[in-house]
């Protein structure tokens, strides 16, 4: 029960610390969204690789997940939650390329023989915008290269205190009315936007920041959600320690108790013979 409790609070502080480095980087990223839509605003036919084209989107046929797990275990259901709706993906989808974070991820598919594509090692331990980065890297270059048509995150996502909700965020392409719609267009027609060299070259230097940042926010995400079904997981296990303790001392306490009343119903006993004794040998 010492050690349960210990975790519980260890895993609160370390939720605590990750949502305030979430905090402090949401507005850096939120800027860039503002901006994106500016671009929109003054080019609604941006012609660019990170959005579907404005005819519409094309069936895929190579898609690729990037599957957030923990390191380690004793998180409820946490883990398996995730692995699960992977496999539901691979079901649906015929041609899927699977990029794992997590230790746990990792020898689940080793052990059920999954091919990875690549395994992010002590990522979602420490969730940080540079291994962010280095995912992004790696994701946007297969991308880019035509290895993939669309990449999406399965990660857990924690609704409140209690439950947490295992999340599929398509990552790229992105969709075109995310960022701006003809209301929006119409209501910004009188503003002018210069961009320097061109909207093009911006949003190709913009957009893979804005993809980092999403897939920081999903590790940050996970990472909160892993801490909090910990710390449900090891209050469960004090609270059942603490009525298993109680269950001990109740059966000590019937045990001592017996052995006390024996020892005197003996001595009792031994008082009464010694008694009847004395007035045999008297008589």
């Amino acid at each position: 029960m010492k050690i349960t409790n210990a975790m519980y609070m260890i895993s609160s502080t370390k939720l605590k610390k990750a949502k305030a480095e979430l905090q402090k980087t949401r507005p850096f990223f939120a800027l860039q969204e503002s901006e994106i839509r500016r671009l929109f605003q003054t080019r609604s036919d941006i012609d660019s690789p990170f959005f579907y084209p404005k005819t519409g989107r094309k069936p895929a046929e190579t898609y690729s997940y990037l599957v957030i797990t923990a390191d380690k275990g004793l998180a409820g259901g946490y883990n398996m939650n995730v692995l699960r709706r992977m496999e539901q993906e691979r079901e649906k989808h015929k041609k899927t390329r699977i990029y794992m974070v997590g230790e746990y991820g990792r020898r689940y598919c080793h052990r059920r023989k999954i091919p990875m594509e690549q395994s992010f090692l002590y990522t979602a331990q420490n969730p940080t915008l540079q291994r962010a980065r280095v995912i992004c890297s790696v994701m946007l270059k297969e991308y880019l290269d035509g290895k993939t048509d669309e990449i999406r995150i399965i990660y857990s996502d924690m609704k409140n205190e209690v439950s947490t909700e295992v999340k599929v965020m398509q990552l790229l392409p992105f969709e075109r009315k995310l960022f701006y719609t003809p209301e929006e267009r119409r209501s910004h027609r009188d503003r002018e936007f210069r961009f320097n060299p061109s909207v093009d070259e911006v949003i190709a230097r913009v957009m893979p920041s804005y993809i980092t940042g999403s897939i920081y926010g999903a590790l940050v995400d996970s990472f909160s959600a892993e801490q909090n079904a910990r710390m449900t997981a090891m209050r469960s296990a004090s609270k059942n320690a603490e009525e298993l303790l109680g269950e001990l001392r109740l059966s000590y306490d019937r045990l001592r108790q017996a052995a006390i009343t024996q020892e005197i119903t003996e001595v009792a006993a031994g008082a009464r013979a010694q008694r009847k004794k004395k007035k045999r040998e008297n008589s």
